[in-house]
């Protein structure tokens, strides 16, 4: 690998670290911790770790299909991402596959009143 690609994964981790840290507030704030695993620039894929109070938290499949849809809004050199609480069911799911639907406030795709489901924070 060289040093121009290195640096060019490093700025990615970054802005990947950066988004979720703007995005996702309350991970950190509730006890828990985002770590990325594994960043494939090349298939434009990363995958996320929850852990801390993440693990076993009711609302982290929806933070989680939430770190999913805005990512890759977001950084557009992301495809794909994969993240997990280390709980199983479908955390680990990809985005793109089927799964929870939850609304978050300010996406379209649902009626205007709708104001999507209310956190515990």
């Amino acid at each position: 690998m060289s040093t121009e690609t290195e640096s060019s994964d490093d700025e990615l981790r970054e802005r990947i670290t950066n988004f979720l840290r703007r995005n996702f507030p309350q991970i950190q704030m509730h006890g828990g911790s985002a770590a990325i695993q594994n960043l494939d620039r090349e298939e434009g894929s990363v995958t996320i770790q929850l852990g801390g109070a993440c693990s076993g938290c009711g609302i982290s499949p929806m933070t989680i299909q939430a770190i999913k849809t805005r990512m890759t809004k977001e950084i557009p050199e992301i495809d794909t991402v994969h993240a997990d609480t280390g709980m199983g069911g479908n955390e680990g799911m990809a985005s793109g596959d089927a799964g929870m639907s939850p609304s978050f406030p300010g996406e379209s795709g649902g009626s205007d009143d709708d104001e999507g489901p209310e956190a515990p924070f």
